[in-house]
């Protein structure tokens, strides 16, 4: 694995651009576009306040900034330089901005959820759509960009309605059972549309786009439900995770649970793989002494390396023990992600934050566990095979595929918190992010990473 050199960031604001040509980041009130394969700054645009949120359009060529605390959001053009769109939202406010599908509309939130104003850059002309709900999910497009769903709140009942992206107008306008809907979701197959009810009740309802409910299932009542909800790339599958410590998946024939998988803090099948991650200070004598790296901006060796082992069962994860009288308890499935052929889901139980489970969905049973030495911020799949990124806030960066595991030191002056990462969709390389630095990892082929899991401590 290669590193770039370390650049500003702010904001944890950096994306490659669909095509996979641009990365975009931010530096306070400055938008950098650098081209991905030389890291040389391609544009540099200068907005009227401190970005808080940027976005790709679908096809590249444009990029949208949004500035919450002035209800302003400015576009830029990457073909056109010289040409740039504000939209200012006013006395309404502004809580979130988006593209369309077609990357010629632009669909800001008011305050308080008011309306959605939907802004043609073509055409100039401004659509109204009202009552959308302040939930955390509450806008989904398919994934061919022809519809959207948008959940709403009126009279005291959720509702979601279906719009038709080309002209904006309304397909379908229907009532979901639900007491407070939290989140909606397209399968990516855009054939149906799952939603889900709040914590306080565990609901998820399937709808077809001609709004015709397919199916509601409920896993237990009484007791605090859904925390996470993801479908799998295939359509096939829809994993749920609860506040129960479970990830029940439903199948996309009979909408109904085909297995569950349970989070236990003792491992004692011998057939699943721990992956443990251990530390030690390196042992320098007078005849192994290191020298610095010759190239600019690396800094001093890290005063301790980083290895997997493989631990003998049975074994007991680190859990923590969650306060229950307050609101949003660290417990329940936080995180889910369906690698991109299907096979394999990665979770993370919140009351056992340091370990990430992978599942294995064609068998249905866990594969792996990783046990971090700290609370895992995020994980995230290789865009075009099984193999996922973990970071946990500290200076490194893990990768686990079938293969094994493999700790890397992020090198650099000073310690390099790894907060966020994102993969490049090409899967050769992925940002690193930190609180105020961002830097690319570059990764080589599938072969020579399983030969570095072997020599830097990961097993096969």
């Amino acid at each position: 694995m290669n590193f770039s050199e370390v650049f500003k960031l702010s904001g944890l604001l950096c994306k490659f651009s669909p095509d996979g040509k641009y990365l975009a980041s931010c530096v306070q009130y400055r938008l950098v576009v650098r081209d991905v394969n030389t890291l040389q700054i391609v544009q540099l645009y200068t907005c009227l306040d401190q970005i808080q949120h940027i976005e790709w359009s679908a096809d590249s060529l444009f990029i949208l900034c949004a500035m919450y605390k002035r209800g302003l959001v400015q576009v830029w053009s990457l073909e056109q330089p010289e040409w740039h769109c504000k939209i200012d939202e006013g006395s309404a406010g502004l809580v979130a901005s988006c593209w369309s599908p077609d990357g010629r509309h632009i669909l800001n939130t008011t305050e308080f959820h008011l309306r959605i104003t939907v802004w043609s850059l073509c055409t100039k002309s401004v659509s109204y759509i009202k009552y959308p709900k302040a939930c955390l999910q509450g806008t989904t497009f398919t994934r061919d960009g022809r519809y959207m769903a948008l959940a709403e709140r009126r009279d005291c009942k959720d509702y979601v309605s279906i719009f038709v992206c080309s002209d904006w107008q309304l397909l379908r306008h229907f009532d979901t059972d639900t007491q407070d809907l939290t989140g909606i979701e397209w399968a990516p197959n855009g054939c149906v549309l799952a939603v889900w009810d709040s914590c306080l009740e565990y609901k998820v309802l399937l709808y077809s786009l001609d709004g015709r409910l397919l199916s509601a299932y409920s896993a237990y009542e009484w007791s605090l439900g859904i925390k996470s909800v993801a479908w799998s790339p295939s359509s096939q599958f829809l994993a749920v995770g609860s506040y129960d410590g479970k990830v029940r998946i439903l199948n996309h024939v009979t909408w109904k649970m085909i297995t569950e998988f349970e989070h236990p803090a003792a491992i004692n099948n011998p057939k699943i793989v721990v992956y443990k991650e251990a530390e030690k200070s390196p042992q320098l004598g007078l005849g192994c002494l290191s020298f610095p790296p010759p190239r600019a901006g690396a800094g001093p060796l890290p005063t301790s390396e980083s290895k997997y082992e493989i631990a003998s069962v049975p074994v007991s994860l680190q859990t923590l023990k969650p306060v229950t009288d307050r609101a949003n308890p660290k417990i329940g499935i936080g995180m889910l992600a369906f690698s991109p052929d299907s096979y394999f889901l990665a979770t993370r139980n919140d009351n056992v934050p340091s370990a990430v489970w992978v599942w294995d969905i064609q068998k249905l049973r866990l594969f792996a566990v990783l046990e971090q030495l700290s609370p895992v911020r995020a994980f995230q799949w290789d865009p075009q095979q099984p193999r996922l990124a973990i970071c946990t806030g500290g200076s490194r960066v893990y990768l686990w595929s079938p293969a094994g595991c493999l700790s890397v030191q992020v090198p650099g002056e000073g310690d390099f918190a790894v907060l966020s990462l994102c993969w490049h969709l090409s899967g050769d390389s992925m940002a690193l992010l930190s609180k105020d630095h961002f830097c690319l990892c570059f990764l080589e082929t599938e072969a020579a990473v399983g030969t570095a899991c072997r020599q830097l401590g990961g097993h096969t």
